[in-house]
């Protein structure tokens, strides 16, 4: 599986971005699909997740604000990011949970918040 991450650029606090994520297989043959942060000096975290049912989980740093969805005619899924904040400021990454020991990964987007 091949994912492209794209939407990420610089926001003012309290704005949205949408950052989306396109893959090349049919997201409802992916178990789960991923989006995680890392900002600078600190671990890669898991943000949201949707699964092929429908469930979605959410961290709770991000609950409440961001909204993950998928289109399944377009093969993406879509992080919707709300009220965002200066520390939701990090490089973003799509990931597919095929049920593998491995995720698969995109390639990071820049998320940056400015206060």
């Amino acid at each position: 599986v091949q994912l492209q991450a794209s939407g990420g650029g610089l926001v003012q606090a309290g704005g949205p971005l949408r950052l989306s994520c396109a893959a090349s297989a049919n997201i409802f043959s992916i178990y789960a699909m991923d989006w995680y942060r890392q900002a600078p000096g600190k671990l890669r975290d898991l943000v949201a997740r949707i699964t092929t049912d429908g469930s979605a989980n959410y961290a709770d740093s991000v609950e409440g604000r961001f909204t993950i969805s998928r289109d399944s005619a377009k093969n993406t899924v879509y992080l919707q990011m709300n009220d965002l904040k200066p520390e939701d400021t990090a490089v973003y990454y799509c990931a597919a949970d095929l049920r593998g020991p491995v995720l698969y990964w995109g390639q990071g987007t820049q998320v940056t918040v400015s206060s």
